[in-house]
């Protein structure tokens, strides 16, 4: 069996999410977990993780669900383990328990919560940009220029500006940012071919920031 990840945009009433883990059901996927995304406007945004046999391809996913009446698969990509969306709290207590490390348990342990690819702490001096700290996957190549920041809130990045290596635009790379602790030095978090990062997984993302920034003091 493999694993994918199904981020599906589908209509906010009783009975259609039901629907969309019957039609994963006539191709072989069986559904392991589910987090709602975002909601509003009568539209959720959910996250499956599911399971396929060995063989078939994923586009059969995109199929299945969009089947469903309002069904719209936004991205499926291979993913390993499940959902768990309390582990905010388990990452704030390990880096509280070794603060000297902290921004490299922080850069290693936030794509696992936001489900991203790869993750770097970066700041901005005199001297050009810093590099502080990046999770195991994050790509060797070096930034130059952080022209956006300092940051004074959240938010999603152009992953077509500049600034951008050009390795990251061919791949497709979306990227958010939360300043940390100050706004000369931030969480940047990337997704190499999406999806895109949605309101409500960037306040989830500044929200985290925040509380680590405390622990860390600044």
């Amino acid at each position: 069996m493999v694993s994918f990840l199904i981020r599906v945009l589908l209509p906010d009433s009783p009975g259609t999410l039901g629907a969309v883990a019957t039609a994963l059901g006539t191709v072989g996927a069986d559904i392991l977990s589910v987090d709602v995304v975002e909601r509003g406007t009568g539209v959720a945004v959910d996250d499956l993780v599911v399971e396929l046999p060995s063989g078939r391809l994923p586009d059969a996913l995109i199929t299945a669900a969009e089947s469903v009446e309002g069904v719209e698969v936004d991205a499926v990509r291979p993913y390993a383990g499940v959902l768990d969306t309390h582990r905010e709290l388990e990452l704030v207590e390990e880096i509280a328990a070794q603060p000297k490390s902290g921004l490299d348990v922080l850069a290693e342990g936030v794509p696992r919560i936001v489900r991203a690819g790869w993750a770097m702490i970066v700041e901005h001096s005199e001297t050009g940009a810093l590099r502080l700290a990046s999770s195991s996957a994050a790509p060797e190549t070096p930034i130059t220029d952080l022209p956006w920041l300092p940051l004074e809130r959240a938010t999603v990045l152009d992953g077509e500006e500049a600034w951008i290596p050009e390795t990251w635009k061919e791949l497709g790379t979306e990227l958010a940012a939360t300043p940390l602790g100050k706004p000369g030095k931030a969480l940047l978090v990337a997704r190499p071919g999406g999806p895109a990062f949605r309101a409500a997984e960037v306040a989830r993302l500044a929200h985290l920031a925040g509380i680590v920034a405390v622990v860390l003091d600044g």
